[in-house]
């Protein structure tokens, strides 16, 4: 585990010693599905920050009309039992599990110490993990026994695309993931509105207190939180502040704005680090204010971290 593209919301890995990826051959691709997502209308929205608040190397700006065809995106993050039947069904072996660790926040470890491998220079927050994957998100002591509706973590952009073919779907393009996260609501700040606790309530998972010692778990939740929780945007979706970074298909670049297509955007062709977005539950605005509809960020294909899962989209249409 290395310092990663942005290592303050989840660090990237450096693998040295895995072979060729399973991505492409963990399963035949399936038929079309649109199971669990929610069908799109599509049209022109304003797509980045309206309200200068984004950090400059992100590339939020500037805000420019988009036009999407119709679409359809899943309402929640896939969750640990939806994952489960993958790996069921393929015998798909993850990054993190090929690679022998994955990060962890250093709150939460659950190892002997023997499995702390060491952690991130500048984000010390962060603790390599031996043994730490989507099974054990906090180390050989933990499990999801407890936790099947709540997101997947520890997966990769390979491992979220890998899911995706086998479910019949794909990643969302950047430009879908905004409009499907703004809910109908145009220019906001956040998926429900400009304030971000309408009547003294949470309506996301992010920080509470001083991070990265003190979280008061105001909304409810430490860690992860059921795909399910809070209320949902306008569109039906669940979660797209907080909770889990989610994978989208592009590749990353911080002035692809200025630049992008106004008809169906799909990012630039090529590139280091893929688009994520949506923020986690460790955002705070002391640090890391990426839980705004507008914010983005990035990581390389294979990292894995304890905060980072995927939703799925599919083409227009019926099934």
């Amino acid at each position: 585990m290395t310092d990663g593209h942005r290592s303050c919301c989840t660090p990237a890995d450096t693998p040295v010693t895995a072979g060729p990826h399973p991505a492409v051959t963990a399963a035949a691709p399936r038929e079309r599905s649109t199971r669990g997502q929610v069908a799109l209308p599509g049209g022109e929205f304003a797509m980045g920050d309206a309200f200068g608040e984004g950090y400059p190397a992100d590339g939020e700006t500037p805000v420019h009309p988009v036009r999407l065809k119709p679409f359809h995106i899943d309402e929640t993050a896939v969750t640990n039992a939806r994952f489960a039947a993958f790996v069921k069904a393929t015998g798909y072996v993850t990054d993190a599990e090929r690679y022998g660790s994955s990060a962890v926040f250093h709150l939460v470890v659950a190892a002997p110490s023997a499995d702390i491998l060491g952690h991130a220079a500048t984000t010390p927050w962060w603790i390599n993990v031996r043994g730490a994957h989507w099974r054990r998100p906090e180390g050989a002591r933990s499990d999801i026994t407890a936790r099947q509706n709540h997101p997947v973590v520890h997966v990769s952009w390979n491992d979220a695309t890998a899911y995706a073919r086998w479910a019949g779907k794909r990643l969302p393009t950047e430009a879908e993931w905004e409009y499907a996260a703004r809910g109908g609501l145009s220019g906001r700040r956040y998926a429900w509105g400009d304030d971000l606790t309408p009547d003294g309530r949470w309506r996301c998972n992010i920080w509470q207190g001083r991070f990265p010692h003190t979280n008061t778990a105001e909304d409810g939740y430490l860690t992860t939180a059921p795909v399910k929780s809070y209320r949902p945007n306008g569109f039906g979706l669940w979660n797209t502040a907080g909770n889990v970074w989610e994978w989208c298909a592009d590749w990353f670049s911080p002035s692809y704005y200025a630049e992008s297509a106004p008809q169906d955007p799909r990012g630039p062709d090529t590139g280091t680090a893929r688009v994520m977005r949506g923020g986690s539950y460790l955002c705070h605005d002391s640090y890391c204010n990426r839980y705004r509809v507008a914010a983005r960020s990035a990581n390389t294909p294979e990292s894995s971290s304890a905060n980072l899962g995927f939703r799925c989209a599919n083409d227009g249409g019926e099934r």
